[in-house]
């Protein structure tokens, strides 16, 4: 290849001072969906070097909390068609259509992949995978691993990453922002700045390639399923190198987490996230009672528990507002034993410890915030308008999701993206001239020694009252039924609150490179909830996962993607500018 450089991938952490370096073929962002990461950097690293880096230990991402599983076409009576079909009803017509068909055409041969690589997934009497069905799905077309599939996943591709010598996993580093420059009209990365949180060094990544498989960003809201790590870095960090976004507004809220409130026995301490209930269980026939034990979804939808993730999801909450309660129950405790140990022994044990034997009592749960379906705008090969960086999983944009993500979609979607936007990449690393003497060009990151632990410490109370505040403003305003007038509401809110919180930082001495996890975690979270709001403001229909109560009908006219292009979500604040001045450099690639 000439000379060696590293691709990187990244997953949520953050570093204090002393700036290292390091040169790199390939630069794969931060990821909640660690699958993305390892299954492009195994393809790529047949190129080059590869560095994964990671906000956390490799497996604390979101394809390690799927429980559900993964979609595809595996069964002789299912049909692509059909899987691109209910996709598309799912999303409430507003998918790409060719984004659609590519994953549900190639979806089934990533699976047999995973397979041949050593993933075991769940095989039923007659040795043929078991395929389950879940809400949306005209078809059993899911494959499992018992309910804890994104984790069996992870386990097959961490062992070939590890034992790959092109592959250097850099553990507990935060990715602050992406190295860009100018070259006339045209933005390109360069790789990005990290944060070691173990050795409080910053970590310069110069890359020719940069793969985001951030994640999304449940912790603008106070209840999520998704991991701490999920924070929407990925997001911010595309959004301020001027990165396209697209569909914000579109939040799925997973219509059963476990509501500890309803529990025997609670937990001792507050979960950092929700747990999930996974869609199987209704898949599998369980059914949704209030708290008087009336069955009520079948007065909301004709198919029942089996109705999609918003209409589920909407349902509930109409029933916890209309009725005063905190949540309602699930019960599978009419199937036998058996099958329901078999199917949820990761569920049955953490109710089991809480006092709660599912398969004799019904299940409290509650929606909480679960997948964003926007994100960075990407083309079919996961490629952005931002020259060098690509993006993949929940972090992007592709289009198949459309207004509402079709359940095990998501997996299935990480898996295509990742390998399709392999050979580009490599064609994108060969013809970039790129060398380290270009990291200068940046301004180098400081971590807030100076300010002294007192300072910090003041600092750190007042970012995690700022983080609390924030996301009860996006629960209370910004929810599962929203409208226009509340939305402005939370909009200016969010607008004050932030304001408050970068003045008190920069009265503290805090300066505008400065770089500390949690700050940087509050600057990602703030601009990922702007964007939001944003979109959803944009609007003026109700449509998937966008309830709005002054436009509660579907506009044919209004069936377009949101876009906010990089010039129209400018506000100056902290959370909305890169670290560094972007360099206008000729000829970079």
């Amino acid at each position: 290849m000439g000379q060696s450089y590293k691709q990187a991938i990244w997953v949520p952490s953050v570093t204090f001072n002393g700036c290292l370096q390091r040169e790199l073929s390939w630069s794969c962002g931060v990821s909640k969906f660690l699958q993305i990461r390892l299954r492009y950097a195994l393809e790529v690293a047949k190129h080059g070097s590869v560095a994964i880096i990671t906000k956390a230990e490799p497996h604390e991402s979101n394809t390690n909390y799927a429980q559900g599983g993964v979609s595809a076409v595996l069964c002789p009576s299912d049909s692509v068609e059909s899987h691109m079909q209910d996709t598309i009803v799912a999303g409430a017509y507003l998918c790409d259509e060719e984004s659609v068909k590519v994953v549900c055409t190639e979806g089934p041969d990533r699976i047999r992949e995973l397979i041949a690589m050593g993933a075991s997934f769940d095989h039923g009497d007659d040795g043929n995978l078991h395929l389950a069905r879940e809400g949306g799905h005209s078809h059993h077309r899911i494959v499992h691993a018992a309910d804890m599939t994104g984790r069996e996943i992870e386990r097959a591709l961490l062992e070939a990453v590890v034992n790959d010598p092109n592959i250097s996993v850099f553990k507990h580093h935060f990715a602050i922002d992406l190295l860009t420059s100018q070259d006339g009209s045209d933005t390109v990365c360069h790789g990005i700045d990290a944060l070691n949180t173990e050795t409080q060094e910053v970590v310069r990544f110069i890359s020719k390639v940069t793969l985001l498989a951030s994640g999304g960003a449940g912790h603008i809201y106070p209840s999520t399923t998704n991991p701490l790590v999920a924070t929407g870095d990925g997001m911010a960090m595309a959004h301020r190198a001027q990165a396209v976004i697209s569909n914000m507004e579109f939040v799925q809220f997973h219509p059963t987490a476990l509501a500890d409130e309803g529990l025997p026995i609670k937990p001792k301490k507050t979960r950092e996230n929700s747990f999930l209930i996974t869609e199987a269980v209704r898949g599998d026939g369980g059914i949704l009672y209030n708290l008087s034990m009336e069955r009520f979804m079948p007065l909301y939808d004709g198919r029942a528990e089996l109705a999609p993730r918003d209409v589920v999801a909407r349902s509930i909450d109409d029933q916890l507002k209309k009725r005063n309660e905190k949540y309602v129950l699930l019960d599978i405790s009419h199937k036998p034993r058996e099958k329901i140990l078999s199917h949820f022994p990761n569920i049955a044990n953490e109710c089991l410890q809480h006092g709660l034997d599912i398969t004799q009592q019904p299940i409290p749960v509650v929606p909480a915030a679960h997948y964003m379906c926007g994100g960075v705008r990407a083309g079919l090969q996961g490629e952005t308008n931002v020259h060098g960086l690509y993006v993949a999983g929940e972090v992007a944009c592709t289009g198949l999701h459309g207004a509402n993500r079709l359940a095990s979609n998501s997996l299935l979607e990480a898996l295509v993206f990742a390998r399709r936007a392999v050979q580009p990449s490599i064609n994108y690393m060969k013809s970039s001239s790129l060398d380290l003497s270009a990291s200068s060009l940046w301004t180098r990151p400081l971590v807030p020694k100076s300010l002294g632990s007192d300072v910090m410490h003041k600092i750190l109370r007042i970012t995690k009252e700022v983080r609390k505040e924030l996301q009860s403003i996006m629960w209370k305003y910004v929810g599962i039924v929203r409208s226009t007038s509340r939305l402005q509401e939370a909009e200016q809110k969010i607008g004050k609150l932030e304001a408050k919180w970068e003045t008190y930082l920069f009265e503290h001495g805090w300066q505008q490179t400065m770089v500390a996890l949690e700050a940087c975690e509050m600057r990602n979270l703030f601009c990922c909830a702007k964007l939001v709001v944003s979109s959803a403001l944009a609007r003026h229909e109700s449509r998937g996962l966008h309830y709005m109560t002054d436009f509660p009908h579907l506009e044919e006219s209004k069936r377009l993607p949101t876009v906010i292009f990089p010039s129209s979500h400018t506000t100056g604040t902290w959370s909305s500018r890169q670290l560094h001045q972007q360099p206008i450099v000729k000829s970079m690639v």
